[in-house]
């Protein structure tokens, strides 16, 4: 399939269906053919938009396309994956890869089955700050992630775990690079059944701690991560798209400075301009649409199957796997009218 387009469809006609219809409009390596919903309206709506055809059924896909993604409801994740995987057709699925670890293990083991190129679409992971994190290829030993927003009004088949801090699971995982060896984390649930606030300290083998915060019902938007190394402390925001890096090696003579000048009696707490005494470096990050990157880095795989996707099905396993973990915990720890007996 070298060098020629790719035939591309959306299944879900929702917002981030919308999304990833637009992206594969605009890419060379793309031809969209049509997009799929249940509610035919909704299908035939967007699918104007690219001038694609529009249908209500997967099946009609088939024959038709070399690669879908999948942008419905979890719940339906592993049904329509299997249609498609068994037919050959490469499969991009969003966040999170399936309800749970069960079904997401079907989706890898029939994946590996039948040779399919199936991605996850943790497209955080192609967020620009999180790309510039990569390339430093740094050694983390506790990482803090952030992740507070208003309710969303959407996503409400599962809970913040699964909706909103899968993401920075994934990031953590990929940061680590190691099993995870403990978890602990507790939730509470404010509007619906499911949990809308949730912290979670994760202890891998190596030693690295990720503990993780994850909210819905913030009055404001927050994604922050700070990263502690051997080689810098990283401090980014993936809403601004910025980052600090202060690194060590370059800091060693800082403690010698101070003592010299203490000993010479010429020493001003007051005077001292901290920042001067640090490596401090902002992180190069390029602008770039994380949706886009991440279909880019998809079609690739497909096209010539030397290259992986950006996050594979394996790692969106992982991430699940971590994510059951953190609710299993939740579970454990749950707040209720026996909360203090045990304590």
């Amino acid at each position: 399939m070298q060098n020629t387009k790719v035939r591309t469809a959306v299944v879900g006609a929702g917002k981030m269906g919308s999304i990833h219809a637009k992206v594969y409009a605009q890419l060379s390596q793309s031809e969209l053919v049509a997009v799929v919903d249940v509610d035919a309206g909704r299908a035939k709506s967007l699918a104007e938009q690219y001038n694609c055809r529009a249908y209500s059924d997967c099946i009609d896909l088939l024959g038709k396309v070399d690669a879908v993604t999948i942008a419905t409801p979890t719940v339906t994740h592993l049904q329509l994956a299997k249609i498609f995987i068994k037919n050959n057709i490469a499969v991009l699925v969003e966040k999170p890869l399936a309800a749970n670890v069960k079904e997401g293990t079907k989706i890898v083991e029939l994946a590996k089955k039948k040779g399919s190129v199936v991605a996850v679409g943790h497209s955080e992971r192609c967020n620009p700050v999180a790309q510039a994190m990569k390339r430093l290829n740094i050694e983390p030993k506790f990482i803090e992630a952030n992740r507070i927003s208003p309710y969303p009004f959407r996503s409400t088949d599962v809970g913040v775990v699964l909706d909103v801090m899968i993401h920075d699971i994934d990031i953590i995982l990929s940061l680590a690079a190691s099993k995870v060896k403990r978890v602990d984390a507790v939730g509470i649930s404010v509007v619906g059944e499911k949990e809308d606030i949730c912290n979670a300290r994760v202890v891998f083998t190596n030693g690295c701690i990720a503990n993780i915060t994850a909210s819905r019902l913030a009055l404001k938007t927050e994604r922050k991560v700070r990263v502690f190394s051997r080689q810098a402390y990283l401090s980014v925001d993936y809403l601004k798209k910025s980052g600090m890096i202060i690194k060590a090696d370059p800091n060693i003579n800082v403690v010698k400075w101070i003592n010299e000048h203490k000993a010479a009696g010429d020493f001003n707490l007051t005077t001292v301009n901290w920042p001067d005494l640090l490596h401090i470096e902002q992180l190069q990050i390029d602008d770039k649409e994380p949706v886009r990157l991440q279909q880019e880095a998809f079609l690739r795989a497909v096209t010539d199957r030397q290259f992986m996707p950006e996050v594979s099905a394996e790692e969106g396993l992982a991430a699940l796997q971590c994510a059951e973990k953190i609710l299993a915990s939740i579970e454990k720890n749950k707040w209720d009218e026996g909360i203090g007996e045990n304590t």
